[in-house]
């Protein structure tokens, strides 16, 4: 019983030392706002080179392609060798997000208009729709210009297998949505040898991909999330230094 009281009194000890120490200190940090929060898209760290997304330990390349581009042209993954370039899946009647995205990457675009080793490459999730006609008209409209701006349509198949399993960015048919398809406004950044890369968040992961749908000038959305285009281009030219 005796035992048992000399392990309650030290018990009872530690904790009360922690307390004096530590509780101080966290109180501290809460009101000077140091404490961050677990959450990958909130801050990220732009010091160092960025990082390899990488699968099973090894570093992710992009799928190989081939598909047609708005001119008719048959594109392929090898086009973009010796190009830092952004992936995005999207479609032309895409009512929701598709034309916040397209913007956006036309602000990139014209912001890295001098950039020669700079590309985009947009899949359409809709290619029954999305001829090559249709994707001409749909530059027009929105201003793309860059030559190495490939809007890219061919089978649904090897497009769906593409966006999912070969850059792991959801696209699928979903009648209820709006325009009958749904897919994430994420944008993957590619390197010059073809691997995907990003900056790493605070607590050293990639944060893998970039959100493209909230424009520059509208900062950080409600969830607090930073502006995901000011990182892209910052690690767009990062990657052209390389």
């Amino acid at each position: 019983m005796k035992k048992n009281n000399y392990t309650y009194v030290w018990v009872s000890l530690i904790i009360l030392i922690f307390g004096i120490i530590f509780i101080p200190k966290i109180v501290t940090r809460i009101q000077e706002g140091t404490v961050i929060e677990n959450d990958r898209m909130h801050r990220k760290d732009n010091s160092g080179a960025l990082a390899y997304v990488t699968l099973e330990g090894k570093k992710r390349r992009v799928p190989e392609f081939t598909l047609q581009n708005q001119d008719s042209l048959l594109i392929s993954n090898r086009d973009y060798e010796g190009k830092v370039y952004v992936v995005e899946f999207f479609f032309t009647r895409c009512p929701s997000i598709c034309p916040i995205m397209t913007r956006n990457l036309v602000d990139i675009q014209n912001t890295l208009s001098d950039e020669r080793d700079f590309g985009i490459a947009s899949f359409s999730i809709t290619p029954h729709f999305d001829t090559s006609r249709v994707l001409k008209e749909y530059a027009e409209q929105y201003g793309i210009t860059d030559l190495d701006w490939n809007l890219m349509t061919g089978d649904r198949e090897v497009i769906h297998d593409l966006a999912n399993n070969g850059f792991n960015i959801f696209a699928a048919e979903v009648p209820d949505a709006p325009g009958g398809f749904e897919h994430s406004g994420l944008f993957a950044l590619v390197d010059k040898k073809g691997y995907i890369r990003s900056r790493v968040d605070d607590f050293g992961n990639p944060i893998i991909y970039y959100r493209g749908t909230i424009t520059e000038t509208e900062g950080a959305n409600a969830e607090g999330e930073t502006q995901q285009i000011t990182i892209l281009k910052e690690d767009i030219r990062k990657l052209l230094e390389e």
